[in-house]
Protein backbone atom coordinates (compact mmCIF):
# COMPACT_ATOMS: atom_id res chain seq x y z
CA UNK A 1 0.00 0.00 0.00
CA UNK A 2 1.48 3.43 -0.85
CA UNK A 3 3.53 5.54 1.98
CA UNK A 4 0.84 8.55 2.46
CA UNK A 5 3.06 10.41 5.16
CA UNK A 6 4.09 13.26 2.05
CA UNK A 7 0.74 14.10 1.11
CA UNK A 8 -1.04 13.97 4.55
CA UNK A 9 -0.75 16.37 6.71
CA UNK A 10 -1.77 16.44 10.23
CA UNK A 11 -2.67 19.25 12.47
CA UNK A 12 -4.28 19.37 15.86
CA UNK A 13 -7.20 21.59 14.92
CA UNK A 14 -10.01 22.71 17.55
CA UNK A 15 -13.66 21.98 17.37
CA UNK A 16 -14.78 19.91 14.18
CA UNK A 17 -11.67 19.82 12.76
CA UNK A 18 -9.78 18.71 15.39
CA UNK A 19 -8.61 15.00 14.32
CA UNK A 20 -9.02 15.89 10.95
CA UNK A 21 -5.75 15.51 8.17
CA UNK A 22 -5.18 17.83 4.97
CA UNK A 23 -4.03 16.59 1.67
CA UNK A 24 -1.17 17.66 -0.08
CA UNK A 25 -1.08 17.22 -3.32
CA UNK A 26 -0.32 19.35 -7.01
CA UNK A 27 -4.19 20.03 -6.73
CA UNK A 28 -3.26 22.36 -3.59
CA UNK A 29 0.29 22.92 -2.60
CA UNK A 30 0.45 26.05 -4.28
CA UNK A 31 -1.78 27.42 -2.07
CA UNK A 32 -0.65 26.25 1.14
CA UNK A 33 2.86 27.21 -0.12
CA UNK A 34 1.32 30.61 -1.09
CA UNK A 35 -0.45 30.90 2.68
CA UNK A 36 2.89 30.12 4.18
CA UNK A 37 4.77 32.94 2.56
CA UNK A 38 2.53 35.70 4.96
CA UNK A 39 3.36 38.60 5.30
CA UNK A 40 5.38 38.38 1.86
CA UNK A 41 2.68 38.77 -0.45
CA UNK A 42 2.62 40.98 -3.65
CA UNK A 43 -1.10 42.67 -2.56
CA UNK A 44 -3.04 42.58 1.02
CA UNK A 45 -6.04 40.87 -0.78
CA UNK A 46 -6.46 37.15 -1.61
CA UNK A 47 -9.49 35.04 -2.89
CA UNK A 48 -8.89 31.48 -2.39
CA UNK A 49 -11.54 29.63 -5.04
CA UNK A 50 -12.68 25.77 -4.82
CA UNK A 51 -15.70 23.73 -5.40
CA UNK A 52 -17.26 22.69 -2.43
CA UNK A 53 -15.02 20.05 -0.05
CA UNK A 54 -12.29 21.17 -1.72
CA UNK A 55 -10.62 22.05 1.66
CA UNK A 56 -10.93 25.78 1.51
CA UNK A 57 -11.84 25.91 5.12
CA UNK A 58 -9.09 23.52 6.09
CA UNK A 59 -6.70 25.83 4.58
CA UNK A 60 -8.18 28.84 6.62
CA UNK A 61 -7.82 26.62 9.87
CA UNK A 62 -4.12 26.06 9.03
CA UNK A 63 -3.30 29.72 8.27
CA UNK A 64 -5.18 30.53 11.55
CA UNK A 65 -2.99 28.42 13.66
CA UNK A 66 -0.15 30.09 12.80
CA UNK A 67 -0.68 33.66 12.14
CA UNK A 68 -3.62 35.41 14.97
CA UNK A 69 -7.23 36.33 12.71
CA UNK A 70 -10.89 36.60 12.67
CA UNK A 71 -12.92 34.57 10.56
CA UNK A 72 -16.32 36.23 9.23
CA UNK A 73 -19.34 34.68 7.38
CA UNK A 74 -19.71 36.30 3.54
CA UNK A 75 -23.25 35.89 4.07
CA UNK A 76 -24.22 37.37 7.44
CA UNK A 77 -21.79 40.14 7.21
CA UNK A 78 -22.40 42.74 9.55
CA UNK A 79 -21.91 46.54 11.28
CA UNK A 80 -20.82 44.75 14.39
CA UNK A 81 -17.94 42.66 12.34
CA UNK A 82 -16.53 45.89 11.06
CA UNK A 83 -15.76 46.80 14.77
CA UNK A 84 -14.63 43.43 15.89
CA UNK A 85 -12.03 43.02 12.95
CA UNK A 86 -9.97 46.45 13.87
CA UNK A 87 -8.42 44.49 16.73
CA UNK A 88 -6.91 42.18 13.66
CA UNK A 89 -4.20 42.06 10.92
CA UNK A 90 -5.57 39.34 9.32
CA UNK A 91 -9.60 39.21 8.55
CA UNK A 92 -10.99 36.00 6.48
CA UNK A 93 -14.26 36.58 4.87
CA UNK A 94 -15.61 32.69 4.00
CA UNK A 95 -18.41 31.56 1.68
CA UNK A 96 -18.82 34.84 0.00
CA UNK A 97 -21.40 35.24 -2.44
CA UNK A 98 -23.86 37.64 -4.41
CA UNK A 99 -26.11 37.86 -1.33
CA UNK A 100 -23.30 40.06 0.56
CA UNK A 101 -24.14 43.27 1.77
CA UNK A 102 -22.18 45.25 -0.70
CA UNK A 103 -21.79 48.53 1.09
CA UNK A 104 -20.94 46.67 4.74
CA UNK A 105 -18.10 44.62 1.77
CA UNK A 106 -16.91 48.11 0.22
CA UNK A 107 -16.29 49.42 3.57
CA UNK A 108 -14.46 46.87 4.85
CA UNK A 109 -12.36 46.69 1.92
CA UNK A 110 -11.45 49.91 2.75
CA UNK A 111 -10.61 49.48 6.51
CA UNK A 112 -8.15 47.12 5.32
CA UNK A 113 -6.65 49.47 2.67
CA UNK A 114 -6.29 52.20 5.42
CA UNK A 115 -4.89 50.11 8.36
CA UNK A 116 -2.85 47.86 6.00
CA UNK A 117 -4.83 44.46 7.07
CA UNK A 118 -4.70 41.74 5.16
CA UNK A 119 -7.83 39.87 3.91
CA UNK A 120 -8.44 36.47 2.60
CA UNK A 121 -11.59 35.83 1.18
CA UNK A 122 -13.18 31.97 0.33
CA UNK A 123 -15.77 31.59 -1.95
CA UNK A 124 -16.72 28.98 -5.29
CA UNK A 125 -17.07 31.83 -7.63
CA UNK A 126 -13.78 33.97 -8.60
CA UNK A 127 -14.69 37.55 -6.83
CA UNK A 128 -13.84 39.42 -9.88
CA UNK A 129 -16.46 37.03 -11.81
CA UNK A 130 -19.33 38.34 -9.07
CA UNK A 131 -21.88 40.29 -10.45
CA UNK A 132 -21.57 43.63 -7.80
CA UNK A 133 -23.98 46.25 -8.23
CA UNK A 134 -21.79 48.83 -6.80
CA UNK A 135 -19.15 49.84 -9.17
CA UNK A 136 -16.09 51.14 -6.77
CA UNK A 137 -16.50 47.01 -4.92
CA UNK A 138 -16.44 45.23 -8.84
CA UNK A 139 -13.45 47.72 -9.40
CA UNK A 140 -11.73 46.69 -5.76
CA UNK A 141 -12.16 42.99 -6.68
CA UNK A 142 -9.99 42.82 -9.66
CA UNK A 143 -7.20 43.68 -7.03
CA UNK A 144 -7.13 40.48 -5.34
CA UNK A 145 -4.48 37.64 -5.35
CA UNK A 146 -6.63 34.49 -7.30
CA UNK A 147 -5.92 31.08 -6.07
CA UNK A 148 -7.87 28.08 -7.16
CA UNK A 149 -8.04 24.90 -5.76
CA UNK A 150 -7.76 22.65 -8.83
CA UNK A 151 -9.83 19.35 -9.44
CA UNK A 152 -8.27 16.43 -7.36
CA UNK A 153 -5.57 14.44 -8.96
CA UNK A 154 -4.75 10.70 -8.74
CA UNK A 155 -2.69 11.06 -5.72
CA UNK A 156 -5.51 13.34 -3.66
CA UNK A 157 -8.09 10.50 -4.56
CA UNK A 158 -6.27 8.09 -3.67
CA UNK A 159 -5.83 9.84 -0.38
CA UNK A 160 -9.20 10.73 0.23
CA UNK A 161 -10.49 7.30 -0.59
CA UNK A 162 -8.06 5.73 1.79
CA UNK A 163 -8.50 7.92 4.71
CA UNK A 164 -12.16 8.16 4.58
CA UNK A 165 -12.51 4.11 4.21
CA UNK A 166 -10.05 4.01 6.81
CA UNK A 167 -12.06 6.01 9.60
CA UNK A 168 -14.97 3.70 9.01
CA UNK A 169 -12.81 0.58 9.46
CA UNK A 170 -12.91 -0.24 5.64
CA UNK A 171 -9.74 -2.11 4.41
CA UNK A 172 -9.56 -1.59 0.77
CA UNK A 173 -6.37 -2.75 -1.34
CA UNK A 174 -4.54 -0.98 -3.81
CA UNK A 175 -6.07 -2.52 -6.48
CA UNK A 176 -9.84 -1.44 -5.96
CA UNK A 177 -8.81 2.39 -5.66
CA UNK A 178 -6.71 2.22 -8.69
CA UNK A 179 -9.78 0.62 -10.65
CA UNK A 180 -12.19 3.60 -9.09
CA UNK A 181 -9.30 6.40 -9.36
CA UNK A 182 -9.75 5.82 -13.29
CA UNK A 183 -13.83 5.73 -13.25
CA UNK A 184 -14.92 8.24 -10.89
CA UNK A 185 -15.86 12.26 -11.92
CA UNK A 186 -13.22 14.04 -10.81
CA UNK A 187 -15.35 16.38 -8.21
CA UNK A 188 -14.73 16.70 -4.42
CA UNK A 189 -18.77 16.19 -3.48
CA UNK A 190 -18.58 13.53 -5.88
CA UNK A 191 -15.72 11.46 -4.16
CA UNK A 192 -16.88 12.04 -0.65
CA UNK A 193 -20.62 10.87 -2.09
CA UNK A 194 -18.65 7.55 -3.27
CA UNK A 195 -17.00 6.81 -0.30
CA UNK A 196 -20.68 7.54 1.82
CA UNK A 197 -22.45 5.22 -0.77
CA UNK A 198 -20.24 2.63 -1.12
CA UNK A 199 -20.06 2.30 2.65
CA UNK A 200 -23.76 1.81 2.85
CA UNK A 201 -24.18 -0.56 0.02
CA UNK A 202 -21.20 -2.87 1.75
CA UNK A 203 -23.04 -2.98 5.18
CA UNK A 204 -25.92 -3.48 3.12
CA UNK A 205 -25.12 -6.63 1.48
CA UNK A 206 -23.07 -7.66 4.58
CA UNK A 207 -20.37 -8.44 2.50
CA UNK A 208 -16.25 -6.81 1.62
CA UNK A 209 -16.29 -4.33 -0.81
CA UNK A 210 -15.27 -6.00 -4.12
CA UNK A 211 -15.53 -5.19 -7.80
CA UNK A 212 -19.25 -5.78 -7.91
CA UNK A 213 -20.44 -3.33 -5.40
CA UNK A 214 -17.88 -0.79 -6.53
CA UNK A 215 -19.08 -0.96 -10.17
CA UNK A 216 -22.32 -0.76 -8.24
CA UNK A 217 -22.08 2.48 -6.64
CA UNK A 218 -20.13 3.89 -9.83
CA UNK A 219 -23.30 2.72 -11.74
CA UNK A 220 -21.36 0.65 -14.27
Amino acid sequence: MRDLEQTIIKFDYDKNFKNDDFYLSKSNKHVFDFLNLWPKWERNFVNITGEKLSGKTHLINIFLRKNKGVKLEGKSLTNDDLKKVKIYENIIIENLSPEVDENLLYSLFNLIEQDNKFIIITSATPIVNISFELKDLKSRSKNFILLNIEKPDDELIFAIILKNLSDRQISLDDKFIEFIIKRIERSYSKIYDFIYKIDQLSLKKKKSIDFKIIKEVLGE
